[in-house]
């Protein structure tokens, strides 16, 4: 029998695992934080095994998809990472990342961020920016049936994270509530400069988005 390591048994868990899922937050979304996640460890000092174990379990049972359960995600990680037989300063470690990863409605709790916790944080905001991002954005618009735009309907902040989690809102009004907040967010100074050319480019998007929408372009 095949001798895996950890991070080999935890990338065919997660694979299996989301097979099915929405294509924004399906198995392709976390091998491109886990290659996010690589990318910025070549500049950031933090402990690769706990990093690269959380990128690919952040999102194993995303809330949106389960009646806003912030604990599915956790159990789940956890059971798994126990039956590989991961000691538990490690579990403790990436069961803080996946607890703490997501946007939320951008609201701030105020929690001191670990090393581990603030790579993998960014490695996941950056897939939700530049062209990644916008494909994500309306993939997922068009998963739940949302309007594109809708120019009586405004951009609006969010109280907590339950109002953001049920917001029907057409698919342009979430750049203004969470993806060009982004870059503002970021953790790392090598996240920082990669969040600069995505939110440039999203920008970009939106000028010629409304312009085609105008009849002007």
């Amino acid at each position: 029998m095949e001798n895996k390591t950890l991070i080999e048994q935890t990338a065919d868990f997660v694979k299996q695992e989301l097979s099915g899922a929405e294509g924004g937050h399906d198995w392709w979304h976390v091998v491109r934080v886990w290659n996010n996640t690589r990318l910025l460890l070549q500049e950031e000092n933090a402990n690769r095994l706990i990093c690269e174990l959380g990128a690919l379990l952040h999102d194993i049972a995303d809330a949106k998809f389960h009646d806003g359960d912030d604990e599915k995600g956790l159990i789940v990680a956890r059971q798994f990472l126990e039956k590989q037989h991961a000691v538990p300063e490690i579990i403790g470690a990436v069961i803080d990342i996946i607890q703490h990863v997501s946007f939320k409605g951008g609201i701030d709790e105020n929690k001191p961020k670990t090393p581990e916790l603030k790579v993998v944080q960014d490695a996941d905001r950056l897939d939700a920016m530049g062209a990644i991002g916008i494909a994500r954005t309306f993939n997922y618009g068009g998963f739940k049936n949302r309007k594109i735009y809708d120019p009586g309907v405004p951009p609006r902040n969010y109280e907590n994270k339950d109002e953001y989690y049920r917001s029907d809102a057409p698919t342009i009004n979430h750049f203004y509530e969470k993806l060009l907040l982004l870059k503002g967010l970021m953790n790392t100074k090598a996240g920082k400069r990669i969040a600069e050319g995505r939110h440039a480019f999203m920008e970009e998007f939106l000028q010629r988005f409304y312009g085609e929408w105008e009849g002007k372009m």
